[in-house]
């Protein structure tokens, strides 16, 4: 899910927002959130509706079903 690993990645970026705090504000570990920034690791599905969520974009952006 490469488009999910950039996607998070450039999103966590673009708000100033450090790996620790995405982690703790999601319920995560830190190496989660480290995986999946790396593609090391995919998301389940109840964690990609956190991620839009807390970014407050949809799902299939995250998936890179769409370019917004």
């Amino acid at each position: 899910m490469k488009a999910f690993a950039e996607r998070l990645l450039e999103l966590r970026l673009e708000r100033g927002i450090s790996q620790a705090k995405l982690a703790k504000n999601l319920g995560v570990s830190f190496a989660v959130v480290c995986y999946w920034e790396t593609d090391r690791s995919e998301p389940t599905a109840i964690n990609i509706v956190k991620v839009a969520d807390y970014f407050n974009v949809s799902a299939d952006y995250l998936l890179g079903r769409t370019e917004e």
